[in-house]
């Protein structure tokens, strides 16, 4: 059984159920495309991380949106 972990940002309010059920969707058949497998059996968990949470090169996401729109 294929365990697939989607981790993105949480940002402009977040993904919408839609768009959820339509990436799932859409890594499963790829994933079976692909392997020949899992596509009656595959989990997908969606996290959205908040940008607060997430950093590169020790500065959260959010300030670096922050940075970019004073720019």
């Amino acid at each position: 059984m294929p365990y697939i972990n989607i981790k993105m940002t949480h940002e402009d309010g977040g993904a919408t159920k839609e768009q959820k059920e339509k990436l799932a969707k859409g890594i499963t058949e790829l994933f079976s495309d692909i392997f020949g497998r899992g596509a009656s059996s595959a989990v997908v968990l969606i996290e959205e991380v908040s940008t607060d949470n997430y950093a590169i090169g020790g500065k959260t996401i959010t300030n670096i949106r922050e940075e970019q729109n004073s720019n």
